[in-house]
């Protein structure tokens, strides 16, 4: 990292409030819990929590989707971190990690892929002994990188995300995004629209009784890491979400590549993506599938338990 870069990354993290936005930290493992912030090239600076285990049987790897923050993660990682290494990080774009401009940074699904790798390697963690949860946004990227390097985990478990470039599974302002025609209207709406996607976007297409509410903690951090350097979360979607149908169409040309073994979970009552797109994704990797009965589009903000059980089964 040049002189220069590595003064624009520490001005960066000064200027920002505090690392860590989930509050509420019980007191045994305030000691465990490392969260700052790490360089992986000259233009990208990523926060990250890393949750230690003095002996961990495996490392975890949290990828969060939109429009969260690692903050997602928070209780998740508490709760592995008594039996393995947890690491999560927020995307650049999200949360507090930096947001290059986009002749330095697509934003696409495989700029993601190679963040991913040179995290993977900074942060020297062990591949063998590695277990990746991605959703949403974080599912393709990890999945793309497994293609280039089949030793990356020992398994990938991804689901509620868009392996394929199958519009009719997907939710409308979803389609919009995939068509240059109606791209720009959405990104207009979604930035005008920014309570209703933090306060709304984890309850839709559930029942009544199904809703619930994420933690203030991480609510906040949402909020916080929505704009940072004049770039929202919504500007990285749509920039994502411009390059997605050629790196969904990469992807799929090139499903005989993909050697490591992957898991998928998905919500039965996901909106977004509907739980057709993960039946026809596992049926042709031939994976295992999980569809989680009353679950949405965010089985680990719904049900963490059972996202905290999938990822100690991978173990087994």
């Amino acid at each position: 990292m040049s002189k220069q870069s590595l003064a624009a990354s520490v001005a960066f993290v000064l200027s920002t409030s505090i690392a860590w936005g989930c509050t509420d930290i019980p007191a045994d493992h305030v000691q465990k819990v490392d969260v700052g912030y790490t360089a992986v090239d000259p233009d990208i600076t990523l926060r990250r929590m890393i949750v230690h285990n003095s002996k961990p049987k495996g490392t975890v790897l949290l990828l969060h989707g939109f429009p969260e923050t690692m903050c997602a993660w928070k209780d998740i990682s508490l709760k592995l971190g008594e039996d393995y290494e947890v690491h999560a990080i927020d995307w650049p774009g999200y949360g507090l990690s930096t947001r290059p401009p986009v002749e330095k940074f697509s934003y696409a699904p495989k700029e993601y892929a190679r963040v991913l790798k040179d995290y993977i390697d900074t942060a020297q963690i062990r591949t063998d002994e590695l277990t990746i949860y991605a959703t949403d946004i974080g599912a393709l990227p990890a999945l793309l990188l497994a293609l280039e390097n089949p030793g990356l985990a020992r398994t990938i478990i991804v689901g509620d995300f868009a392996p394929f470039n199958k519009p009719e599974y997907m939710y409308e302002s979803l389609q919009n995004l995939k068509s240059p025609a109606s791209a720009d209207q959405t990104h207009v709406y979604m930035n005008k629209n920014r309570d209703d996607i933090l306060e709304n976007a984890y309850r839709r297409g559930l029942s009544k009784e199904a809703q619930f509410d994420v933690s203030p903690g991480f609510k906040a951090d949402m909020y916080r890491g929505w704009n940072q350097g004049g770039m929202t979360s919504a500007d990285a979607f749509y920039h994502y979400y411009s390059n997605f149908t050629r790196d969904q169409d990469y992807f799929e040309s090139n499903l005989a590549r993909l050697k490591t073994r992957v898991k998928v979970v998905w919500g039965e009552k996901d909106i977004y993506i509907k739980k057709e797109m993960g039946v026809e994704f596992a049926e042709k990797v031939n994976a295992e599938l999980n569809l989680l009965p009353d679950i949405g589009h965010y089985p680990h903000l719904q049900d963490p338990e059972q996202t905290v059980e999938e990822i100690r089964a991978s173990f087994r």
